[in-house]
């Protein structure tokens, strides 16, 4: 007699997930939702999120108990199943790997500010990558820049240094970012 087919075969579920992976994607969910905990409400309120997910994760921020925190938590991992886990994700990789762009470039700023405040060659190449920068502009800065540079090296201890121009070449050079270079 042949042997039949019974509901407890393996082959039976080909296309369903084993146990061990459904558990994976549940803690994977169970930690997207502690990240979306630690997120302030602005944030929140641009997320994907159903209005008892957004409700759950406000309660979760509000909870000072341990033990009513992990299951508040543990709450918005099971509400997470129902909402769009993959946007939610790559909000999140944006928001974090943006402002680390955002902050690389406002160093490189910085680093050329102090370089045209050192060197006057290095005014002829910035002029050179943006012909359409006001180069008068730029001068009057960096001389100004230089001046304040000076005021600020013989100051007491106490004093307050001056910063004006410094920080409006800062402000002149991220324009200078933000327009389209023409090279």
């Amino acid at each position: 007699m042949a042997s039949e087919s019974t509901p407890h075969d393996d082959d039976t579920f080909p296309d369903r997930p084993s146990k061990s992976q459904v558990k994976r994607d549940m803690h994977a969910l169970l930690d997207l939702g502690r990240q979306l905990v630690d997120l302030p409400a602005d944030k929140l309120k641009q997320l994907p999120l159903s209005e008892a997910l957004y409700e759950a994760i406000r309660l979760a921020q509000r909870t000072t108990s341990r033990e009513g925190l992990r299951r508040q938590v543990h709450y918005v991992g099971k509400l997470m199943r129902q909402a769009d886990a993959e946007a939610i994700r790559v909000q999140l990789a944006i928001w974090q790997n943006g402002s680390r762009a955002e902050t690389a470039a406002l160093h490189r700023i910085e680093s050329l500010r102090d370089e045209l405040l050192r060197d006057d060659d290095a005014l002829t190449e910035l002029l050179r990558e943006h012909p359409a920068a006001d180069a008068q502009q730029l001068r009057t800065l960096i001389r100004e820049g230089r001046k304040e540079a000076q005021r600020n090296a013989v100051l007491q201890p106490g004093q307050d240094p001056q910063r004006k121009h410094y920080r409006a070449l800062f402000q002149a050079l991220k324009s200078l970012g933000d327009e389209p270079s023409t090279q």
